[in-house]
């Protein structure tokens, strides 16, 4: 049977938009521009803690609270939040942001909630398409906790940029209670980080860190709510009690996200430079994206995929990051997978291991595979739909990492022998 009329099951609302693309349209796309930050010297400082991929995920509405959870990779002293309108058509005010440690829901540690500045003002106005950083906040952040960024925003506009499948829950209000530590006011519960899409920290001097650019997977979709199951969160657990300077993980995936083409969420190859190589401290980007590029309708080609590949490598390698590259893992009984489909992962995943092109490989799909058939996910692995891992299947994948191929980068440009063409 072609690409182009297999038959189609009906799925639900939320899958379709998590794993098909749905969303935004679909348009070839080149290496957009990284919007402008309000504070480009801030990024300098520090390393990611923690990361996830803006895009835009609704309407905006002024006078909103924000008590968003994130949960650190590695601690340091002097925190620093970078708020994010980069997908936004106006600008944005933000007022009285805090930090704090979560003690339980929307509840933190007395004492632990503190006010971040910015430039010394409680306030800042950020421009449509823009970010910033805060000032460093004095004290430690220790490395596993659950932090809780709260955010007033009493002039917002009408596009709201976060991330929308978080895995995560946090919790919104009417008006400004980001001060109280105690959850009264905060009864809203949402599944989506708005605004935040960074924190840094400064730990032990030649501490680096890793940006996972990815989809669905990435993201954490089929991992367990709340429990930090994803496969970049059991990574940052053996970082932090490995002898690796890298300890800090950014996750960059974005669900139903593509290599080659926008939606849902800019392309990888857009997005690369805000979600993985802007972010303080990040050594390595690990690319651990294809199978919607090769699902989609129509599917892309071995050869456009691998173009795209080699146009990420480059760009990383140009601001001196190394990139490991995973093979993509097996989706047959995914509705949309089918035998051509099938035979591009194949000759990608070819391309990964024996190129040569990637400064690491590791290989998803052989972790993940079943041995009686290797078009397919292992079932004790199977989140329960063929493409998603469950959580033992997202700690396979991160046991699977080799961590002394994630300390590559430098900071200068990579010198490598030029490719032969084709």
């Amino acid at each position: 049977m072609s690409r182009t009329t297999r038959p189609r099951a009906a799925l639900a609302a939320l899958s379709c938009c998590v794993a098909t693309g749905c969303g935004t349209g679909t348009v070839p796309q080149g290496d957009r521009p990284n919007p402008p930050s309000s504070a480009p010297a801030a990024a300098g400082h520090g390393v990611v803690t923690w990361a996830s991929s803006a895009g835009h995920i609704g309407e905006a509405a002024d006078g909103r609270g924000y008590r968003l959870m994130v949960h650190t990779s590695v601690g340091g002293s002097g925190l620093r939040v970078r708020l994010t309108n980069a997908f936004g058509d106006e600008p944005v005010t933000f007022d009285n942001v805090h930090a704090g440690l979560q003690r339980d829901g929307a509840a933190l540690v007395p004492g632990s909630n503190r006010r971040l500045t910015f430039d010394g003002a409680r306030s800042v106005t950020v421009p449509a398409g823009g970010i910033v950083y805060s000032d460093p906040l004095p004290g430690h952040v220790p490395a596993g906790r659950t932090l809780a960024v709260s955010l007033y925003v009493p002039r917002a506009g009408d596009t709201l940029t976060g991330h929308w499948m978080a895995m995560q829950t946090s919790y919104t209000t009417d008006g400004d209670h980001t001060a109280e530590e105690a959850a009264a006011h905060w009864k809203q519960r949402t599944g989506s980080w708005s605004y935040l899409d960074a924190v840094t920290v400064r730990p032990r001097k030649g501490t680096g860190a890793v940006a996972a650019l990815g989809d669905s997977i990435t993201d954490g979709w089929h991992s367990t709510i709340d429990r930090n199951r994803r496969w970049p969160d059991h990574l940052a657990r053996r970082l932090g009690t490995s002898g690796s300077a890298v300890k800090g993980v950014a996750n960059a995936g974005i669900a139903g996200n593509k290599v080659l083409l926008d939606g849902p969420g800019e392309s990888a190859l857009n997005r690369v430079q805000r979600d993985a190589l802007s972010l303080p401290g990040v050594r390595t980007v690990f690319l651990f994206q294809g199978v919607n590029d090769i699902k989609a309708e129509p599917g892309a080609t071995s050869a456009g995929l691998i173009a795209g590949y080699r146009r990420l490598i480059d760009r990383a390698h140009a601001a001196g990051k190394c990139v490991v590259g995973a093979t993509i893992a097996p989706y047959k009984g995914w509705q949309e997978w089918d035998p051509a489909g099938e035979a591009v992962r194949q000759r990608v995943n070819t391309f990964i291991r024996d190129s040569g092109e990637f400064d690491g490989v590791t290989d998803f799909d052989r972790v993940l595979r079943s041995p009686h058939d290797p078009e397919r996910m292992l079932p004790a692995f199977d989140g329960g739909d063929h493409l998603h891992p469950n959580d033992k299947g997202m700690q396979a994948m991160a046991d699977a990492v080799d961590l002394r191929s994630l300390d590559c980068g430098t900071g200068q440009a990579v010198s490598r022998t030029p490719r032969a063409p084709g």
